[in-house]
């Protein structure tokens, strides 16, 4: 026995051109952008400071691909092979066989950021 689904559907889609011309429209990489500069701002300003290396080495990066856009923060100092800003984060271990608690720095220092960027990010899709 089959079974079948009936779809109808009234009207035009007079509108949908200009629609799909705003949704394109979408300044999504400008507002990424903008958080990722905030985003290391508030990083570096969290970063525990010894030299002051690891603060000033936030860096962000969008990767646009397939529709799809990411924001990226990363940090460049490496010392012994090993990135600082994990260290600071998670912890590591001494050469003398000591461990060095970590301090959650990243996420306090990114949860406003990632906030006012969820609520900038939902007017501009929902404007349309």
């Amino acid at each position: 026995m089959s079974r079948c689904i009936k779809i109808t559907a009234h009207g035009g889609f007079k509108k949908a051109p200009a629609y799909l011309k705003k949704i394109n429209a979408l300044q999504i990489e400008q507002i990424l952008a903008k958080y990722g500069e905030r985003g290391v701002a508030a990083l570096s300003q969290a970063t525990p400071v010894d030299t002051g290396r690891a603060a000033s080495s936030w860096r962000y990066t969008i990767e646009s691909s397939k529709g799809k856009c990411s924001l990226k923060f990363c940090n460049d100092d490496i010392e012994n092979g090993f990135p600082v800003a994990i260290m600071l984060q998670y912890g590591h271990g001494t050469g003398t066989g000591g461990w060095v608690e970590g301090i959650d720095y990243i996420n306090p220092a990114l949860a406003s950021v990632f906030s006012n960027f969820a609520e900038e990010a939902w007017k501009e899709v929902t404007s349309i």
